[in-house]
């Protein structure tokens, strides 16, 4: 088993609780052998920080395998965990007998192993393709519960098949105060990536106020760490979106990256370097055409499922009776409830596979309080609770009969959440499940949101 698959392994026994950068350094560099004063002094650590973290680390892996966890018997531990999962699944008498036992909890992205990865040909066989090429760029463009991210932790993980170094950082991880200004920013963005790549932070050697913080950005990842990195990386960047709200760093940044993609087509440096983009939705500050990252490279734009994959995905999860031509018809009106949405889809199975719910009665308690979705729409309405102008935009968009036009930041921020699609610039629910709910528990004017 290789550091990844090991990594693939953490986040399904931690679905609510992902990795930081550090823990994730730290694991990755105790898997590979490296003491705690290796990896303090490579990430420019003390070392008894290091050490805590790594503890603190190792104590929510035992909680959740129910046995001790060192970093002298990880590799163990995990290993038989992963042929004890693998042994289940061959020695299931029942497909439903195979799914108690190996389905993980739909949350986040699907795992790098998981037979529950639904592939969209070509989208998998086109990027892979496009990563390995010098100086590339791709961009996942789709709403919340599309499999952003699964899909670009597969372009990373093949990249890494191939020998590449890689980086994935994700903004919504990023402390608000990293956002006060671009300088504070970047060099958040630099720091990230030497921590990743396993090199000492030497931010003060190369940054220059006096040429400006961009230009320092820019220096240290030519002079320090792609010298110091031998072949080629991929940096891939999740959740970006999540730097559209901060209006003044994304005018910044974002022709800053544009700028260095431009520059792999002159300078071998920044030909090593390949980018994978992941967003919800179209940036709404105000570019030139040629500042924005988001009209080069590869376009990837997430479509649902067709039901022919969610017939597969039904298959996987032992539901036989899905697979067929009167399978189908029951399926459709699952579909028109969710919309054919891979997040929502896979929670929907899992919970017929696991909790013997009848099709219907999922459907019927779907958009109540007691439905499974519970958990995923009182967390939309949390986030729209602080904001009374989205409120009301998407009321005016669920009561309307037809689609509408909404003031364009407010319709990419509720684009960004998954809850509208956009049909150039007309607005409609995205599907019929928060139609439904938001109709009856969104708050009117002057009333409060019970979430």
């Amino acid at each position: 088993m290789d550091v990844d698959e090991a990594l693939a392994i953490v986040d399904e026994l931690l679905p609510q609780q992902p990795l930081t950068n550090l823990q994730e350094t730290i694991f990755s560099q105790v898997w590979e052998g490296k003491t705690y004063a290796e990896i303090a002094e490579a990430c420019n650590y003390e070392h008894n920080y290091i050490r805590d973290v790594g503890f603190r680390l190792w104590q929510t892996l035992s909680e959740a395998l129910t046995q001790k966890i060192s970093k002298s018997n990880i590799k163990a531990v995990l290993g038989r965990y992963a042929r004890n999962r693998q042994q289940q699944a061959q020695t299931a008498v029942s497909p439903l007998a195979s799914t108690s036992l190996a389905l993980e909890f739909p949350s986040g992205p699907v795992p790098l192993k998981s037979p529950l990865y639904i592939e969209r040909p070509p989208i998998e066989s086109q990027a892979f393709a496009d990563v390995l090429k010098p100086g590339s760029l791709i961009r996942i463009k789709a709403p919340r519960q599309m499999g952003k991210t699964s899909l670009l932790k597969r372009i990373v993980a093949h990249a890494q098949g191939h020998e590449f170094r890689t980086v994935t950082l994700r903004f919504n991880r990023a402390d608000r105060a990293i956002y006060q200004n671009i300088d504070l920013f970047l060099r958040w963005f630099c720091a990230n990536i030497s921590h990743q790549l396993g090199l000492a932070t030497d931010l003060d050697t190369f940054w220059n106020p006096a040429i400006g913080s961009k230009v320092s950005c820019t220096a240290y990842l030519e002079d320090y760490v792609l010298a110091q990195v031998n072949g080629d990386l991929v940096i891939a960047l999740d959740e970006l979106n999540d730097l559209f709200q901060y209006p003044e760093i994304t005018a910044e940044f974002l022709p800053l990256l544009r700028s260095w993609y431009e520059d792999a087509r002159e300078l071998a440096t920044w030909q090593r370097v390949r980018w994978v983009l992941a967003h919800a939705t179209d940036v709404y500050v105000p570019l030139q055409l040629h500042q924005s990252p988001f009209n080069v490279g590869f376009s990837i734009k997430l479509p649902s499922f067709s039901l022919g994959q969610v017939q597969e995905l039904a298959r996987r999860h032992g539901l036989t009776w899905a697979t067929d031509d009167e399978g189908a018809e029951k399926l459709v009106s699952l579909l028109q409830m969710v919309s054919c949405r891979p997040g929502l889809v896979r929670l929907a199975l899992y919970a017929l596979a696991q909790y013997r719910l009848t099709l219907e009665q999922l459907i019927d308690e779907a958009p109540t309080q007691s439905g499974i979705y519970s958990d995923h729409l009182r967390e939309l309405l949390a986030a729209l609770y602080p904001h009374p102008d989205l409120q009301q935009a998407l009321r005016q968009v669920i009561e309307a009969s037809e689609p509408v036009t909404l003031e364009p930041i407010t319709a990419y921020r509720l684009e960004s959440l998954g809850l509208i699609k956009l049909n150039k610039n007309q607005a409609a629910p995205s599907c019929e499940l928060y139609r439904q709910y938001f109709h009856t528990f969104l708050p009117t004017a002057g009333s409060v949101a019970d979430v």
